[in-house]
């Protein structure tokens, strides 16, 4: 009977996945442990298919890439002594259940496509909400002056007059004689 493993909790596959060269990629070794192999035999499962692979699905780390990765990042300490590491773009993760034959990689794969979804859904929804405050910010730049002389204005008609003045015209008196 086999054991049922528990399902991935989203907030781990989101803390997998990094900003490297500009894209949303998971590591080799991140993808390994979420499905349960060595980070070596799922390279070599990609290498024995590296014509499902293109340069965009994934890439091999620099060296730098691989220092700055394990400076900023709270990973294993083979990260950090890594001869060579991969990255895997979203296509790429998608790409792997095709080269990992098991329940597992799909059920993985799975979770990790809705996550991608869910930044991209997250992404767009900031992008809307950024563009719809500089649209306000724009429509109301040029009402400042025109609040400021309504508030004048209401200053003005709240401002009780000042009393008018009674004019004293000089009285002519005559004197009696």
């Amino acid at each position: 009977m086999a054991s049922k493993q528990l399902p991935i909790p989203a907030e781990r596959i989101e803390k997998a996945i990094l900003l490297v060269r500009g894209q949303k990629v998971m590591l080799d070794r991140d993808l390994a442990v979420l499905y349960g192999v060595e980070t070596r035999a799922l390279n070599q499962a990609v290498k024995r298919n590296r014509d499902r692979f293109p340069d965009d699905f994934m890439f091999e780390l620099t060296r730098d890439e691989i220092r700055n990765i394990s400076q900023s990042v709270i990973c294993s300490s083979t990260m950090k002594h890594a001869k060579n590491a991969y990255a895997f773009t979203e296509q790429g993760v998608a790409m792997l259940s095709s080269v990992l034959h098991s329940k597992r990689a799909v059920e993985v794969n799975i979770e990790i496509m809705r996550v991608f979804v869910r930044l991209r859904e997250m992404m767009a929804t900031h992008k809307e909400l950024a563009f719809k405050l500089i649209e306000l910010q724009e429509r109301l730049e040029g009402h400042d002056e025109q609040i400021q002389s309504i508030f004048e204005a209401i200053r003005q008609l709240m401002t009780p007059p000042a009393p008018a003045r009674k004019r004293i015209y000089p009285v002519k008196f005559k004197l009696a004689a």
